[in-house]
Order: C-alpha cells, then sequence, then structure tokens
C-alpha cells in the first residue's frame, strides 16, 4: 500500500481513493457473480426445475421423475408420476413468490439453488411429499424427509419406481397391469 502512496503526486489524494475503490470493487465483483439470489413469481418447468425472470433454476439436492416417467400404484397400476410431481410443485408455489439461493451453475447452465415459499424450504417440501427423491450424488440434505416420506408411504413411495437418475439413463419398470 505504501507503494500505491507513493506512486500517487501528493496533490492527488482523491485520484488515490479513487484507484483504491476501483481495486477494491475489482476484487468483490467476483464473489458477487458467484452468489445469486433471485426472487419473484416462478414459472414451473418440471418437477424439481423453476423459471424466475429469465434464471433457469434447478432445486438443490432432489431429484423428480421426469416429465414422462410413469410409475407403479400400490396395487400395481401404472400412472404419471412425472406430471404429478410437476403439479404438486405447480400447487406448492400457487401465486406466490418464491426466494432461490445459490452459488452454482450445472453444465446447463441453470442456477442451483435451494427455494423458499415464504419461510418454508420448497425443496424440502417436495421430497417430504414424496414427488422427488434426496439426490445423494449431490447432497445429503434432504434424505430425513425422504425417510419420513417413505414411511408414510406418499407420492412416490405410495408403490414402486425407477429413481429419475436410472430412468434417464433408460432403465424401466416392468408391470403385470396397465
Amino acid at each position: 500500500m505504501i507503494l500505491l502512496v507513493s506512486s500517487f503526486p501528493s496533490n492527488s489524494f482523491y485520484s488515490f481513493l479513487i484507484f483504491n475503490f476501483v481495486i477494491i470493487i475489482a476484487c468483490l465483483i467476483p464473489i458477487s457473480v458467484a452468489t445469486a439470489d433471485v426472487t419473484g413469481k416462478p414459472r414451473v418447468i418440471d418437477g424439481d426445475t423453476i423459471e424466475i425472470a429469465g434464471t433457469r433454476i434447478r432445486l438443490n439436492g432432489i431429484d423428480a421423475p421426469e416429465e414422462n416417467q410413469t410409475c407403479l400404484d400400490e396395487v400395481g397400476l401404472r400412472w404419471q408420476c412425472g406430471k404429478a410431481s410437476t403439479f404438486t410443485l405447480l400447487n406448492l408455489i400457487g401465486n406466490h413468490w418464491v426466494t432461490c439461493k445459490g452459488k452454482k451453475r450445472d453444465r446447463y447452465r441453470r442456477l442451483i439453488a435451494i427455494c423458499y415459499l415464504g419461510p418454508f424450504n420448497l425443496n424440502a417440501l417436495l421430497v417430504l411429499k414424496g414427488s422427488a427423491l434426496a439426490y445423494r450424488k449431490y447432497s445429503t440434505a434432504y434424505i430425513a424427509e425422504e425417510i419420513e416420506a417413505k414411511s408414510k408411504k406418499v407420492g412416490l413411495w405410495r408403490g414402486r419406481f425407477v429413481p429419475p437418475w436410472e430412468w434417464r439413463r433408460g432403465k424401466r419398470l416392468v408391470s403385470k397391469k396397465n
């Protein structure tokens, strides 16, 4: 810092302040770009993705069935669990605003975030309702909610299903009933 002071003429103290202010701001820019809080009325894309003001957001730590994914209910009948997961998210949000907090983006450039509906963690609510699974590959945050949903046999847990990450790789359920 002494070198910076000595490089400025004594009558340019304001130039010195401006120069240091610019340096400080330049150092802070990467921090502010890396973190993101997005608030607004979301558009639901699927059971674990929303969009707010043009920002696509992937709900962190959870994985919901894909839009066309089907599951089997308690008696073995096929049902549209992917669409049901999307509808659960739509119903939870309703007309409310959502706040999402994240720091990273995935390979599709979606913000990876925890989203809140008022004081409630939306990611946790989806797992608790059995509409999404704890995505252990990326997080252990929602395992307790998944255990509770499984014990209550709600949502996906009322029958049989292929975890979404396996379904995307081509694994499918075989049922005796249609």
